[in-house]
């Protein structure tokens, strides 16, 4: 009779799949709780200790590893020194390994939220071992025995078998995902012990979550993945309308991403992963409002964007942007009356956030390039919190609210990246150019295109850099466009000639010591 080793945590199907397998002439082995649950059930197992001459030890962490039952899965069947071994050894050959392992990310989510000194003894207690080694030794022997990691398989394995013979590219399709599979387990284990920012060595477990549309064209094809976090971490979940494409996830993590500097109820709108327009309010101010002041800085660049909030989106808001074409919407929430309201647009996608406060935590980038992976902490410090005024004149504390909302919108333009601000709103914005002055007069240009209300005209034109200026020509063209007070990093070797030009045009201008470069 050909042999099976069933040895599963999650036990969903076992029953009915160990049933089949019965009724194909399979004799079955297996280990502790399986054995218990198939025996409850009146199906006939063989206990592992009655093959191994063992009892399991050490409270279960020694059941599986022993030669009889490692010899009868990779003893290579073609091989006649193997064949004589096992019979020397009284060995039986095993045909298929059916294993799923004891559930180690699952356990960390019960602990990430908590802060631990030591690992907790139940993380440590499933960690598997003899699992993992069951798995690996089948996928090694593929060319004999069939490895089944996934339940979702069991249907396929079934019709395998009542086929008849199993051919090569099915046996290594099965062992690939073994080794995936195991492969993934440890990248996790490994990421949980690791302390180190950057290792000699790194494991990124990454599990795909869905089949996008498309990629960048519509001639790429993609998929999304998610990275580990010891826990599944449902970080957006769509509530209405088509697939997302890649283009659409590059833009909403740039939309989430500026979203969450603001404190302050806030709106970002999207377009090529480029913000092209931002604004921020009050608690007390109608969010309506706020998208509308977002919308103001580049209605043109709006149509078919991205838009993110920080907030609950209510009705009033989500009345005001059915009036444009959208992609896809982003929100903490969205109340029953919006949904009723955004069901008018079936291909608007809505994203529901969740976790936001986990999303921030996560500090290490990943970029691929042709040689490999491009590994970096993510740009958390905004620098607001060591501000140097430069010049003669001092910003005042419009100016100053103008300049710290201005410097989060720039730390999330695409470099060289110049924000024009009034108010806590967008009015221009430069981005991804090759020059600074370059970046200043596109943003000019949007901001000309603007019929700025008396309110706003009244407020001061405040300009925020992402990099240093080497020469005082932004300064010079600042001054021309009426800009009052502008922010930036400072560090150039030609400081002293932007700071000339501000005293000298009456511009004051902060240095904050922190670059925010962005490719």
């Amino acid at each position: 009779m050909k042999k099976a080793i069933i040895s599963v945590n999650d036990k969903t199907g076992i029953i009915e799949f160990v049933k089949d397998l019965i009724n194909l002439e399979f004799e079955i082995i297996s280990t502790g709780g399986t054995a218990s649950l198939l025996l409850k059930n009146n199906i006939n197992v063989i206990e592992i200790s009655k093959i191994t001459g063992f009892p399991q030890i050490l409270e279960g962490r020694v059941k599986t590893l022993h030669p009889k039952i490692h010899g009868g899965i990779l003893a290579k069947r073609e091989k006649k020194q193997h064949l004589e071994e096992l019979k020397k050894f009284d060995i039986d050959p095993i045909d298929l390994v059916v294993v799923n392992l004891y559930p180690f990310e699952k356990t960390l989510s019960k602990y990430i939220e908590k802060k631990q000194t030591k690992i907790p003894e139940e993380i440590i207690e499933n960690i598997d071992i003899g699992g993992v080694t069951l798995l690996r030794a089948a996928a090694k022997n593929f060319q004999d025995v069939l490895v089944v990691c996934d339940i979702n398989d069991y249907k396929e394995v079934i019709e395998l078998f009542k086929k008849g013979e199993i051919d090569y590219e099915t046996r290594k399709k099965f062992a690939a995902k073994s080794f995936r599979h195991t492969a993934y387990y440890d990248s996790i284990i490994s990421n949980y012990f690791t302390d180190e920012v950057f290792p000699e060595n790194i494991s990124i477990g990454i599990k795909k979550t869905a089949e996008l549309r498309y990629g960048e064209n519509p001639h790429q094809k993609a998929a999304l993945y998610s990275l580990t976090n010891y826990q599944e971490l449902s970080i957006t979940k769509i509530l209405q309308g088509k697939k997302l494409s890649f283009n659409n996830y590059l833009d909403l993590n740039s939309a989430i991403n500026t979203a969450m500097e603001f404190e302050n109820p806030a709106c970002v709108i999207v377009k090529h992963n480029n913000p092209c327009g931002v604004a921020e309010g009050s608690s007390k101010e109608p969010l309506v409002e706020i998208y509308k002041k977002a919308l103001f800085c580049d209605p043109v660049s709006a149509f078919g964007g991205i838009i993110a909030f920080n907030c609950e989106l209510d009705s009033e808001t989500a009345e005001e942007i059915i009036k444009i074409f959208t992609e896809c919407i982003a929100a903490p929430k969205f109340s029953n009356n919006v949904m009723e309201i955004f069901s008018q647009k079936k291909n608007l996608r809505l994203l529901e956030l969740n976790n936001m406060e986990e999303i921030k935590k996560q500090n290490i980038e990943y970029r691929t390039i042709f040689a490999g992976l491009l590994v970096q902490e993510k740009d958390m410090y905004l620098g607001l919190d060591n501000l140097k005024i430069v010049t003669e004149k001092q910003p005042t504390q419009q100016e100053l609210i103008s300049l710290k909302f201005a410097w989060k919108v720039a730390k999330n333009v695409k470099s060289n990246a110049i924000i024009l601000v009034r108010g806590t709103q967008t009015v221009g914005i430069g981005a991804g150019q090759m020059s600074r002055i370059d970046a200043l007069k596109i943003a000019n240009i949007k901001m000309n295109n603007l019929k700025l209300t008396e309110q706003l005209k009244n407020l001061p034109l405040v300009l925020a850099s992402d990099a240093f200026f080497p020469f005082q020509d932004v300064v010079n063209e600042a001054k021309k466009i009426g800009v009052s007070s502008i922010i930036q990093p400072g560090g150039s070797l030609n400081d002293k000639d932007s700071i000339d030009a501000c005293n000298r045009a009456n511009i004051s201008m902060i240095f904050t010591g922190t670059r925010h470069f962005k490719h």
